[in-house]
């Protein structure tokens, strides 16, 4: 958010919101708001978002990097996802930090480094996300296209130009200082008062807005529609086999709820913060309402780095089963086991060549249809 330039923490602190209502050399405004707030909820909840978060994703990385026997352009939209994940991990023991002291020690270049991660990591996992989904409903809705037919080194400039894409507009936060204050005020910053601030951070401040909300329902239109042509084609293709319908339609719904988790609710209180100072600059009390939650929706913004490894089970029939064969046997997958002891009963019969071969047909039929 926004603040006043006091030395205090305010809600300013992480990013997502707006002057003061009344600010910006329209004289008056709310004063400034969400300290004590802030300082007793983020930490613990951003705290628990990197702990959950590299759980998950070491072990991701554990499995891509070792255990997955092949690659195909869905793992290496997945594995981007991971990376994604870890840029935002690595950012957030910084703000917790900063939470904790009250203000930051890390200087000014730190400072850039850790606004312009936390910024892309929203951005890169919604279109890696969407890349997933879109992926998914060309395997099964149109089977034949030539969409399908994408090499790795084709996926690996898909991956890459998606990365640009969503990066490039972050770019010139890295030109600008966001310290503010000195000593124990010093405070990192990405929006500051409107009546202190460049020319330059003013169209910066505009344009993180229209990313927020933009990068949020362009995305989620495509989700929508991938999930409701791939339920309706395989419901007219597939009535006999509700399993692959479930199946098929999980990837999808995992998607949209880690996107409705995480990413509405400051998507909302954006907007919300944006039509209060645009056409209600004086009422005060929206203005503390919607301030405080965006501070609670921070939490549940970085949260997506936690949820992904959900994603990545439910996207990928390959992942799973390095997953599963990675547990100890008690707690392997029920239908892991089962192949595992029909591939014992019928060693006799099958030579070690040819069992190698049906599983890697199987798994190939699963990744085309989940």
């Amino acid at each position: 958010m926004l603040s006043e330039p006091n030395g205090n923490i305010t809600s300013s602190v992480l990013n997502m919101t707006t002057p003061a209502p009344g600010g910006g050399g329209r004289g008056g405004g709310c004063p400034p708001v969400g300290i004590q707030l802030e300082g007793l909820i983020l930490p613990p909840v951003l705290t628990i978002d990197v702990v959950l978060g590299l759980l998950g994703n070491i072990m991701a990385l554990w499995i891509f990097c070792f255990k997955l026997k092949s690659w195909n352009p869905n793992n290496l939209f997945l594995f981007n996802l991971v990376i994604a994940d870890f840029l935002a991990l690595v950012s957030l023991p910084l703000r917790i930090d900063a939470l904790l002291r009250g203000y930051w020690v890390f200087g000014d270049g730190l400072c850039r480094i850790n606004l312009f991660l936390m910024f892309s990591n929203r951005s890169a996992s919604i279109a890696l996300m969407t890349v997933v989904a879109i992926y998914r409903y060309f395997k099964v809705v149109h089977p034949h296209h030539r969409f399908n037919r994408m090499t790795k080194r084709q996926a690996v400039f898909v991956s890459l130009f998606v990365w640009l894409l969503v990066m490039s507009p972050r770019v010139p936060m890295l030109a600008y200082n966001h310290i503010k204050g000195s000593g124990d005020k010093t405070q990192c910053f990405f929006f500051t008062s409107y009546k202190e601030a460049l020319r330059a951070i003013i169209i910066l401040v505009g344009m993180h807005r229209i990313l927020t909300v933009l990068e949020f329902f362009i995305p989620m239109a495509m989700l929508l529609f991938c999930s409701i042509r791939i339920s309706s084609f395989l419901r007219k293709r597939q009535m006999g086999k509700p399993d692959k319908v479930r199946k098929a339609m999980r990837v999808c719904i995992a998607i949209v709820a880690v996107f409705m988790v995480c990413f509405l609710p400051t998507t909302v209180t954006t907007i919300g913060l944006w039509v209060n100072r645009s056409y209600f600059p004086s009422d005060c009390a929206t203005f503390y309402t919607f301030t405080q939650l965006t501070i609670v929706s921070l939490g549940l913004n970085f949260l997506n780095s936690a949820l992904d490894p959900i994603v990545y089970v439910f996207s990928s029939s390959m992942f799973r089963k390095a997953l599963c064969n990675s547990l100890p046997r008690a707690l392997r997958c029920r239908q892991d086991a089962g192949n595992q002891e029909n591939a014992v009963s019928s060693s006799g019969t099958q030579s070690t060549t040819q069992q190698e071969l049906k599983s890697m047909t199987a798994d190939k039929d699963s990744e085309d249809m989940e």
